[in-house]
Parts: structure tokens; sequence; C-alpha cells
């Protein structure tokens, strides 16, 4: 525990009869985070580049009206399941469930069910804030009730560090992440001359509707290790899903981000095998947004760290049916730093 770090939580609006609150997390050298209760959402990281200014590297909204139009879950906690379900429906057993095709013929981020659009409960323990959600049998075509728990933790060492807790009465599939757009330029510039790395040689192969064929093929063409994004992109935005190259999990990081003229380094460590990398193409934000600006395609890209996208449908992927009783339990952390490259 932190005592320093300071929370302050202020109203922020009403979403169907409930008030929604911003919560402040501050450390030490004054870089802060802000979280909204709708959605568990990660309205701003605030952190300084190489010359010592604070700026917010995620995009998000100033007003509650801006998260209510969103399209594109920005900043958003992703869950019961996150990405996408092959023609909305996975078998348990000998039972189907059929969820909300709201992606063609697929399900994406649960529909209905997701967690994007929730108003979640709250506690406040001394550096954390746990927004808490109960989520009801049937709810989007998912069994079982579950409830969920979101911690966020904002350390001196200026990592945001998010908890994944879960636990249902049935069977059912959990995913969930993160969806936070970075841009570490505080989004003076796209993101397409920052540089990626990812700890990960091989991907999913996948379907021009993004959904999994099963194979686990070479990166090739995608792989990052520190190259800019429009080295790999070639004009064209991407949308995969990497396997990390590593057995279990572990204390090194599965993913680095560099933008070079602010000097500022994310980070990523998980607990999850793999990231899904999307660098944002369909963004078209109808509500300007916290950099003063309409959000239009790759103004921001996902490190959605989470398990393999359509998992309940293929047997050889990282079992995602969690059974009653059993405890879902992942981190996602994001640690910022700055680095001065000398001429």
């Amino acid at each position: 525990m932190n005592p320093i770090n300071k929370i302050v939580c202020e109203p922020f609006g009403v979403c169907n009869g409930k008030e929604i609150f911003i919560f402040r997390i501050a450390n030490v050298h004054g870089n802060y985070v802000e979280l909204l209760n709708y959605g568990a959402i990660v309205k701003s990281i605030v952190v300084p580049d190489k010359n010592g200014i604070k700026e917010n590297v995620v995009l998000g909204f100033p007003t509650l009206e801006g998260y209510l139009k969103d399209k594109s879950y920005i900043g958003a906690t992703v869950g019961r399941f996150a990405n996408r379900i092959n023609n909305a429906e996975f078998s348990i057993g000998n039972k189907t469930f059929h969820l909300d095709k709201n992606d063609g013929k697929n399900n994406n981020h649960s529909g209905s069910a997701g967690f994007n659009d929730k108003v979640f409960d709250f506690v406040i323990e001394d550096d954390a804030v746990i927004f808490i959600l109960e989520n009801e049998n049937g709810d989007g075509g998912f069994p079982g009730n579950l409830n969920t728990k979101v911690i966020y933790n904002w350390t001196d060492k200026n990592e945001l560090k998010i908890e994944f807790l879960a636990v249902a009465d049935e069977s059912t599939p959990l995913n969930f992440t993160n969806h936070s757009y970075f841009n570490l330029s505080a989004c003076a510039e796209k993101i397409i001359q920052h540089k990626l790395n990812i700890q990960a040689t091989k991907i999913l192969e996948s379907t021009e509707d993004y959904i999994p064929t099963g194979k686990i093929i070479p990166a090739d063409n995608y792989l990052f290790f520190n190259y800019k994004l429009t080295d790999v992109m070639q004009n064209n935005g991407l949308n995969i899903y990497y396997i990390f190259d590593r057995i279990s999990s572990n204390e090194n990081a599965v993913c680095e981000l560099f933008e070079e003229k602010s000097g500022r380094l994310m980070r990523v460590y998980t607990s999850y095998p793999g990231v899904q990398l999307y660098t944002g193409d369909y963004l078209n934000s109808a509500i300007i947004g916290e950099h003063s600006k309409h959000y239009e395609p790759f103004d921001g890209l996902c490190l959605e760290c989470q398990y393999y996208p359509d998992s309940p449908n293929h047997a050889h992927f990282p079992n995602t049916i969690f059974e009653a009783g059993q405890v879902y339990n992942e981190t996602i952390t994001y640690a910022f730093d700055v680095v001065i490259l000398e001429n």
C-alpha cells in the first residue's frame, strides 16, 4: 500500500438514473490516471515527456456524453468475452448458447452484455479503486450469474496495474481486457511513427472478419521488433492476435511502445498468453475528445492483452470456459518511462 497516493472522487454525470463518478489517482510525482465507474473506463493517463511536460497519452472524452455516444470502446473494460465469437454462438457440453450478432454474423466484445456501457459499483481502498459488477444469468445470451471486480492501482513508478477477478455460478466463457487507445505523442501526431516491439513470432490466422481459422502461423511480415508501425502497416490498419513467445507468465515486458519526439516509452506486462494489436483504423468519434479533436483513424492504438479470440469454438486453444466457482484472475500492467536518445 502507498498512502501517499491521493484518490479524488467527483461526480461526472448520470446514466440511466445512476450516478457516474470520475476518480483521479495521483502519485508522489503528481502524475495521475483518471477512471470512470461507467464501463470501468480509463479516461486519462497523464505522464511527462522527456522535457517534463505532462500530457494525457490515452484517448478519452471530457464529458460523459462522449462515452455514451462512443462506438469504439475507448478506454473501456471489455467483457464478459473480449473479441469475437464466430456465428455468435458456442457450446458447453450438449447445450448451445446464442449471443447477440453485433458484428455482422458474429459477436464482438459481448454485444449487449458488454461491460463497456455498464455502470459499476465501486470501493476505494488506499491507493486502489475497485469496480464491481453483477451480471445476471442470460445477459446477452451468456450463462451464469457473474461477479466481476476490476482493480486499478497507480504506482509511484508510473505503472497502471489492472487486475481482473471474476467468478460465476455456472460454466461460462470469460475473457476480459482493457481497450485503451494509446498515443504517446498525446495526439500531436498519429501513431504510425511510433515504434513497437511485441515479444511474439506467431499469430492467429484469421478471416476477413477477424475470426480465427484455428491455425497458428508465423508472424512473418507482421513481426514487430522495434519497427515503426508505418513500416509494417503499409497504409493498412492492423487487427491481429499475437501469441507471446513464452511458456508461462513472467515479469518481462511483452510489448514496448516508443514515441521518439516525446521520448515516452510504455512497457506492457501481463499474465495473458497474447495480445490483440488494433491500430484504430475504425476510429470516428462524434464528440470532440480530450485532445480537442474528433478522433480519426490511427489517432491511437490498442494493445489488448487477452485470451485467444473465439476460443470457446476451438478445442486446441487455451481453455476459456470457467466452471462454476472457478476464479478468473488475470493482470495487465502499463508502465511509463522516458528515454532520451543520443544524437
